[in-house]
């Protein structure tokens, strides 16, 4: 009798053992969260405090002290002694959490109402906490109970310690339980160990899901719950769930999500149903099958649902080929594909490639045709063909090699080959845009053509050689006295060119381009330039002025004998605007004639001057520079 009662008690703490800590997860499906405490979101780091009854510890917008709690993104920068971590929410940067410094007196540090459960119903209680000591200290040993209103305790579920250690671990910790007619509950989170040193945690994402049955489902009977189709695809495919007996009277309702969120799907009420997947656009396609009691089915607080099956529609690579021709013969042909993952060309001559954008090297007539690309992404393909024309090469010609012509002459360019010409340089053309233009260069000039036919093109050049006419330049007329000598000072320009000066009179030599001169009168010179090519000669002419020689006589006697009474300038009558001044040793003016020149008689106001030594200054032209010198005045 001992014996028996020993080994009920020993299983009946077994119970109480595996009730207070064993996870009491649900097996079978689960409904969207009827709650979700996941304490906000914000910009900032610490949030406000929890508000109404639901804790007796104090909020503090900081590193919480012992019996203290925070409201925060993370704890980055509190204590030295904690892991520094973020909110548990995926997804959710700005998410906050709740980090809890435990009270030295063990207790209720949360609690928070359940309300507007389905009566009957299995729900699973499920919440995220990490111990964030980082050393080894008191354990956390965390209790949730889940109560009526009156205090009656429905389900109550124990952690167990929660170990710290070097790496900060989010563990979730869930149970299960069934509501009866009571549907308004109290969660309460009592911390069973003192304060002090550690018993410190986070704690985030409370949820309360319904659960139910296993639902299986599939799309076309296939295992896989995930289908790829490509834009276009047409038929019907349908949609199947095998839920295992957990419902009294279960009732069923196929949902589909294309982004907006789960929306019932008219008529679908079985665990089949059919969807089309005509005209459907480019995107993600879910459906689930949500189950309940049938009088709850109706309540997205009672109800399950299913893993989603997700039908995947991608659009189909738009690709364009095209292709950089037509070529010529021994050019290089690139092909070019637009959209698209993979690649696949063929073409003439058993030509392949996976390229994106082939080369082809060496172009040859036999590559021209049609080359085609199909390109494949996310599973779908597409289909673009390209022409390429491969072009014989152009033979570019002109008519000469080079050709003389006389400066300011024309001659006419030629060239074949093809069926577009363009010349260069573009100076002295009549027109560089055809075959045949009029060339009247001002120098010589090798002019280069470049023949096409639309797409190949060669060069040609013609050389226009420009023989420079013959031109004579004499140079500046010359003046000089009787008796001298002067170089002409002639100039010729042009190619090949002779000359000659007629007359030959006086000159040294006529065949010279500078030959001395020596006229003894006034003489015109003409310089001949003779183009030996046949182009232009022309001809210049020089004058030479002849003055006669001047000799200024040094003294003269005006007693009246008849002879050399008078200072006489033999040159002097041949200057019409000479000006002669005579002045003593002093500087007075004696005489002076302007004009055409008076013989002076050596007298100064009508009185016969002194014998004696005078002064003279002559002025002829601007040929001459300036005479001066002195006379001896005799009796």
């Amino acid at each position: 009798m001992r014996y028996q009662i020993r080994i009920f008690l020993f299983l009946f703490l077994i119970f109480i053992l595996n009730n207070l800590s064993a996870q009491q997860v649900c097996t079978g499906a689960l409904g969207d969260p009827v709650i979700n405490i996941n304490f906000g979101s914000g910009n900032t780091t610490f949030s406000n405090p929890l508000s109404g009854n639901a804790t007796n510890y104090r909020f503090i917008a900081g590193t919480p002290e012992d019996g203290d709690y925070t409201i925060t993104k993370n704890t980055n920068g509190m204590r030295s002694g904690w892991h520094q971590i973020n909110n548990h929410t995926p997804n959710d940067p700005n998410g906050y959490m709740m980090v809890v410094n435990a009270s030295n007196t063990p207790g209720i540090f949360y609690q928070t109402s359940i309300p507007d459960l389905c009566p009957g119903t299995t729900y699973e209680f499920a919440a995220w906490i990490t111990n964030i000591l980082n050393y080894s200290g008191i354990k956390p040993n965390i209790t949730f109970s889940i109560e009526t209103s009156a205090g009656a305790v429905l389900q109550s579920y124990n952690t167990g310690d929660i170990q710290d250690g070097p790496t900060p671990v989010w563990n979730q910790y869930a149970t299960t339980f069934k509501t009866g007619s009571q549907t308004d509950l109290i969660l309460k989170i009592t911390n069973n160990g003192p304060g002090g040193n550690g018993n410190d945690i986070a704690l985030d994402d409370i949820t309360f899901r319904a659960c139910g049955p296993t639902i299986i489902p599939s799309i076309g009977g296939l295992a896989d719950k995930n289908l790829s189709i490509c834009k276009g695809t047409t038929g019907n495919y349908q949609l199947s769930a095998e839920v295992s007996s957990v419902y009294v009277e279960p009732a069923y309702q196929w949902q589909a999500n294309s982004g907006n969120g789960w929306t019932d799907i008219n008529s679908a009420t079985s665990t089949e149903t059919t969807i089309s997947l005509n005209n459907l656009i480019p995107g993600v396609y879910q459906y689930r099958l949500v189950a309940a009691e049938k009088q709850n089915i109706g309540s997205a607080n009672c109800r399950v649902a299913s893993a989603p099956l997700t039908i995947t529609v991608n659009s189909k690579p738009n690709t364009s080929a095209s292709n950089n021709g037509p070529v010529c013969v021994g050019a290089n042909i690139q092909l070019s594909a637009t959209e698209g993952a993979t690649f696949t060309w063929t073409g003439p001559n058993g030509f392949t490639s996976s390229d994106k954008s082939p080369l082809i090297n060496n172009a040859q007539l036999n590559m021209s045709g049609v080359y085609t690309v199909t390109a494949t992404l996310n599973g779908c393909t597409s289909t673009s063909f390209t022409n390429v024309l491969v072009l014989d090469p152009v033979d570019a010609s002109t008519s000469f090699n080079s050709v003389p012509i006389c400066e300011g002459t024309s001659t006419r360019l030629f060239a074949s080959g093809g069926t577009a010409y363009k010349w260069f340089p573009t100076e002295g053309l009549s027109n560089p845009d055809i075959a045949d233009p009029i060339a009247t260069p001002k120098e010589t000039t090798i002019y280069t053509v470049t023949v096409s036919n639309g797409a190949c093109s060669a060069t040609a050049t013609s050389e226009v050689i420009v023989i420079k006419n013959a031109v004579a330049n004499a140079g500046a007329d010359i003046k000089i006295l009787s008796g001298q000598s002067t170089i002409l000072n002639g100039q010729i320009s042009g190619d090949n060119v002779s000359y000659f000066w007629t007359p030959a009179d006086y000159l040294d030599d006529a065949t010279k381009l500078n030959p001395v001169a020596t006229p003894p009168s006034d003489i015109t010179y003409t310089l001949h330039a003779i183009s030996n090519q046949g182009c232009l000669s022309s001809t210049d002419e020089v004058f030479i002025k002849v003055y006669p020689k001047i000799v200024i006589p040094n003294s003269f006697s005006p007693n009246g004998d008849g002879v050399n009474d008078t200072w006489i300038i033999p040159v002097a009558d041949g200057f019409p605007n000479a000006k002669v001044s005579i002045v003593n040793r002093t500087g007075s003016l004696l005489y002076q004639s302007n004009g055409v020149y008076k013989p002076w008689d050596g007298k100064f106001e009508g009185k016969d001057l002194p014998v004696g030594t005078y002064y003279y200054t002559i002025y002829f032209n601007e040929d001459f520079q300036m005479f001066s010198g002195w006379i001896f005045l005799s009796r």
